[in-house]
């Protein structure tokens, strides 16, 4: 029998600044979609991407009560581009309240089009959980991914995730979550998830590191959620190997 805590259910989802196929940007209706659509099976962490504006400031989009209402998750405060934000270069996560939250960083990644992800340690399970949005260019994913290796080669081993619109389009993986580059050996399902109309690209990735696999992942595919945005989000379980340790 698997011990409970030794599995997450997690959730990453990329909102397009809550604008949907109708060119509309309605926070609320991606509050009903995560209500409907995604609670439903049961996220323990959910990961979302471009969910600040475009603008200087990256002002937040979605009402975060609404949001925590909806999954009964709670917003992980202080990973923040600035004071109107509600996350880091659009990277925003909710987390399960039992869930408790040992060390946390955002870090800046290198492009011309900002870039970051943010970075939680759980203390129970032990897990490392980077979130991120990569760039479109190849190139630049991998110098992106570059700089993520590099913070964690110098953080205390932990199991690790990588979860996010990592813009990776090939099914097989690139240059870019090679362990040459990250230091890890990235291992998930792939999943189609772009574009909500018609999934032909798994853009979106839940990729374990060691210590972790991904032991199911499926894109959550409903008429809602196809309107509410232009990716649909991807859920995967993960299974971590307790005594595990990622360097």
């Amino acid at each position: 029998m698997v011990d409970p805590m030794s599995t997450l259910n997690l959730v990453t989802w990329n909102v397009h600044r809550c604008k949907g196929r109708d060119g509309r940007c309605d926070p609320s209706r991606i509050a009903k979609a995560l209500k409907e659509d995604v609670a439903t099976v049961g996220p323990q962490v959910l990961a979302l991407q471009e969910a600040d504006d475009e603008g200087s400031d990256q002002v937040g989009l979605l009402d975060l009560s609404e949001v925590e209402s909806a999954t009964g998750l709670r917003y992980v405060p202080g990973l923040r581009w600035g004071p109107d934000s509600h996350g880091f270069q659009g990277s925003v996560l909710f987390l399960a309240p039992e869930l408790e939250i040992a060390h946390a960083d955002v870090l800046d990644l290198p492009g011309v089009w900002p870039r970051g992800a943010v970075v939680l340690d759980l203390a129970e399970p032990a897990l490392r959980l980077v979130a991120t949005h990569l760039s479109l260019s190849l190139a630049l994913r991998a110098a992106q991914m570059r700089t993520i290796g590099q913070y964690l080669a110098r953080r205390p081993p932990l199991p690790l995730v990588v979860a996010g619109d990592l813009n990776e389009w090939m099914p097989w993986g690139s240059v870019a979550l090679s362990r040459k580059v990250t230091g890890q050996r990235l291992r998930g399902p792939v999943r189609r998830t772009f574009p909500s109309s018609g999934p032909t690209l798994p853009l979106d990735r839940i990729l374990g590191g060691d210590g972790v696999e991904v032991t199911e992942a499926r894109a959550l595919d409903t008429p809602a959620l196809r309107a509410a945005s232009d990716h649909l989000p991807l859920a995967g379980r993960l299974r971590l190997r307790r005594g595990a340790t990622s360097g």
